[in-house]
C-alpha cells in the first residue's frame, strides 16, 4: 500500500480548509475529496522536498508562496522526472487550479497563479472494446470457477454499463423488477447524481435467481463475502481481474465490462438516451463509443459481388 507523502503541518492545514470548504458547499462524494485531497499533498510533498531539496530549511507549502513558474516546474517534474501520464498531470493541475480559484475567492491569494498554466495535450483515444468472443469466455469463467454473486455481478456490469463504484453502492431496494420490464435506480453516481437503469431481460433473469439467496437483512446488493457490509470498488476490480485471467484475457479490467455496454447499446440506442443511462454529464464522452462504432460498421463492410465485377472488368 502505497505511503501518503509527509507534509507540514501548515500544509494540511491549507489542504484541508480547501476540503471542507467542498465538502461543505458543494455536492462532492468522499472518494472525489480524497483526490483532490491526494493531488494537492502530492504538490505540498514537492513543493516543501522535492523542489527545495538544496535549501538547508525547506519552506513550508503556502499559496502566497506559490508563482506560475512553481506549478509550471512541477508540471515538468511529473513529466520528464515522474514519467506520469498526461490524464494523471492534468488531473492533478485541474486539482491545483481549482484550489487556487477557491483561494482568490476567499481572499486568501490576490491572483490566481494557476490560471496561465496550460494542461497537456492528450491523444482522443477510444476506450478498449471487448469482442463478443472475450465476453462469452469471460462468462463461462464465472460459471465454471465462480459463484452466484460473482456471476451475477459480471451480467449486471455487462448489461448495465453502470460504474465500480455504483455497483458496489447498489442496495437491494435499489432493483426494482416488474413482470416484463425493470430498472436499477443509481442513487450515488457520479457527482452523486441519481439515474434509472433500465434492466435487460439477461439482467432481469439473473437477479431473479440471485437475490431470494440473499440473507433477509442484508441491505447491500453485492455483499463482501468476508465481512456482509458494501464490497469496496478494490475488492470488485479483484473480482474481475480473477475471472479475466482465469479466461486467458489479462487485459481487460472492470471498467472495460461498463465500455462494452457502451458500445453494444451505441449501435441501437439515441444519444441522449444513452448519455441518460450511461450519468454521462456530457454527450461528447457519449460519442466517442457512437464514432468508434461507427468505424468499425464500416470497415466490417463487405462490397457486393457486383461491384467486385466492375472492379475487375475496370
Amino acid at each position: 500500500m502505497t505511503k501518503a507523502p509527509v507534509i507540514s503541518s501548515h500544509a494540511n492545514t491549507c489542504i484541508q480548509d480547501f476540503i471542507n470548504s467542498l465538502a461543505e458547499n458543494e455536492d462532492l462524494n468522499r472518494k472525489t475529496l480524497m483526490e483532490y485531497a491526494s493531488d494537492l499533498r502530492n504538490f505540498a510533498f514537492w513543493f516543501e522536498g522535492t523542489w527545495h531539496n538544496y535549501q538547508k530549511v525547506p519552506p513550508k507549502f503556502d499559496p502566497l508562496e506559490t508563482t506560475t513558474a512553481t506549478i509550471t516546474q512541477y508540471r515538468e517534474y511529473m513529466q520528464n522526472v515522474r514519467s506520469l501520464k498526461p490524464a494523471t498531470i492534468n488531473r492533478r493541475l485541474n486539482t491545483i487550479k481549482r484550489y487556487f480559484d477557491w483561494a482568490l475567492k476567499q481572499e486568501i491569494v490576490q491572483v490566481d497563479c494557476s490560471k496561465p498554466v496550460k494542461l497537456f495535450p492528450e491523444e482522443k483515444t477510444s476506450p478498449r472494446q471487448m469482442t463478443d468472443k472475450e465476453e462469452s469466455a469471460l462468462m463461462v469463467a464465472v460459471e465454471k470457477n465462480g459463484n452466484i454473486r460473482d456471476r451475477t455481478i459480471l451480467l449486471v456490469m455487462l448489461h448495465t454499463g453502470l460504474r465500480s463504484m455504483e455497483i458496489c453502492n447498489l442496495t437491494v431496494n435499489d432493483v426494482v423488477i416488474g413482470k416484463r420490464s425493470g430498472h436499477i435506480v443509481v442513487r450515488d453516481g457520479k457527482r452523486n447524481k441519481q439515474r434509472e437503469v433500465p434492466l435487460n431481460s439477461t439482467a432481469r433473469a439473473a437477479l431473479e435467481s440471485y437475490i431470494p439467496m440473499l440473507s433477509k437483512d442484508c441491505i447491500y446488493l453485492f455483499p463482501s463475502e468476508k465481512t456482509g457490509e458494501r464490497l469496496n470498488e478494490r475488492a470488485l476490480r479483484h473480482i474481475v481481474e480473477k475471472y479475466t485471467r482465469l479466461a486467458g484475457q489479462d487485459g481487460i479490467k472492470a471498467h472495460d465490462l461498463r465500455h462494452r455496454f457502451g458500445y453494444v447499446m451505441s449501435e441501437k440506442t439515441p444519444l441522449h438516451r444513452l448519455a441518460q443511462i450511461m450519468g454521462h454529464d456530457s454527450l461528447n464522452t457519449t460519442m466517442v463509443y457512437v464514432r468508434a462504432t461507427r468505424v468499425k460498421n464500416q470497415s466490417s463492410r463487405v462490397l457486393p459481388k457486383s461491384a467486385f465485377g466492375q472492379i475487375n472488368r475496370a
